[in-house]
């Protein structure tokens, strides 16, 4: 009888410690949907670049269907955008025009941006060159490549442009270590050439972990975000999991980093550390666990949303902050690829005319219209 109490109390014992995390991570669910919530009755008021930005991570976060239509606005602009670009390359001193006015036109509010600008200035059509390629790998994640006219005269392009210099030079990877990552494998998912092994190697020769320790906090963000974009870009943006073995020496440096990444990086970083786990199927690192634990303390009760660094509650501002921390803390185990949009948006005719849908919490805002099988909305976001 006594054997029969003590096995009755192991497994009550047991089942309470199988109870409190799942209803920690129900309480971290509910977190991400609360931030989620406010974001969705303000995305409206945003712009479009902010409301693709959160369209597209939701959709591939649930796969929900009402996520469509800001991505289908988004791939409207993006194909209009990419085929104005693909006939200016036909023209001699397009791309080097471009990229003068991408560098005079470039943000200089903060000390990163000038830097960044200066940067580039220095790289002639690099400027325009990164922004094509950008363009060109959002058109393949939502299978509209192949309904761009000429688009093969961008990847050529896109080849003959020096990227192994760019790439992995320590100047560039000093102000601009997340894009290095991102541009890598962008030209390796195109097909347009293969530089991860080249660029990994750059970086990790230019943050040896004895230069890391030194950093300081500026320095110390952008190898951290760099790291990370390893693993992201890898993923297709959300799009599906990693290979952990491919990126074991993300994780590692992440591991030994973890103290620091919670006293010194920002939410931002801090969100996409844990990506970098959750991408690699390591939901169960306690990392994660510690970085849900400090998004949560982060959101300011007034506003709903976690505030800027210097306490900030700009929704705007905050958007990528913010949907990086709903998908933190709502990460479901199962990504959604795309959106495809070909079948929407892959056989538009030549008199195709298109509007950015609006969007709104309740269809009944909305009053639209269609054109040549195109929806098309007169009703402006307010």
């Amino acid at each position: 009888m006594g054997k029969l109490f003590s096995l009755m109390i192991v497994l009550l014992l047991a089942g309470c410690a199988s109870i409190e995390p799942q209803a920690e991570r129900d309480a971290q669910r509910d977190a991400g949907l609360a931030i989620q919530e406010v974001y969705e009755q303000a995305l409206p008021t945003l712009s479009e670049d902010k409301q693709r930005h959160f369209a597209q991570r939701l959709y591939r976060l649930t796969g929900e269907q009402r996520w469509r239509p800001l991505n289908r606005a988004y791939g409207e602009r993006l194909m209009v955008r990419l085929e104005e670009d693909i006939a200016g390359l036909a023209e001699p001193g397009y791309a080097a025009t471009r990229s003068r006015a991408i560098v005079a036109d470039y943000s200089q509010r903060t000390a990163k941006q000038r830097a960044r600008r200066a940067m580039l200035g220095e790289w002639g059509e690099i400027a325009f060159a990164r922004s094509l390629l950008f363009r060109l790998v959002q058109a393949e994640y939502h299978d509209l490549l192949p309904a761009i006219e000429d688009h093969q005269r961008a990847l050529d392009y896109q080849a003959e442009v020096d990227w192994a210099a760019f790439l992995t030079d320590p100047s560039v990877i000093e102000v601009y270590a997340a894009q290095v990552a991102n541009y890598a494998y962008f030209l390796h998912q195109l097909g347009v050439m293969d530089l991860r092994r080249e660029v990994e190697a750059a970086f990790r020769r230019h943050y040896p972990p004895e230069r890391v320790a030194e950093l300081d906090d500026a320095e110390y963000r952008n190898w951290l975000y760099g790291l990370t974009h390893f693993v992201i870009a890898d993923s297709r943006y959300y799009q599906r999991d990693v290979d952990p073995e491919v990126h074991a020496w993300v994780l590692e440096a992440l591991e030994r980093e973890a103290a620091d990444i919670l006293a010194r990086a920002t939410a931002d970083i801090q969100a996409e550390v844990a990506l970098a786990f959750l991408l690699t199927s390591r939901e169960d690192h306690p990392l994660v666990g510690r970085v849900r634990e400090a998004l949560m303390a982060a959101v300011d009760p007034a506003s709903g949303i976690i505030p800027s660094p210097s306490g900030e509650v700009s929704l705007a501002g905050g958007e990528h902050r913010n949907v990086l921390a709903i998908m933190v803390l709502r990460w479901p185990g199962r990504l959604h690829p795309g959106p495809d949009l070909s079948d929407a948006l892959g056989g538009r005719s030549a008199g195709w005319v298109g509007i950015a849908p609006c969007w709104m919490p309740t269809v009944e805002l909305c009053q639209s219209a269609y054109t040549d099988g195109v929806l098309v909305h007169h009703k402006e976001v307010l």
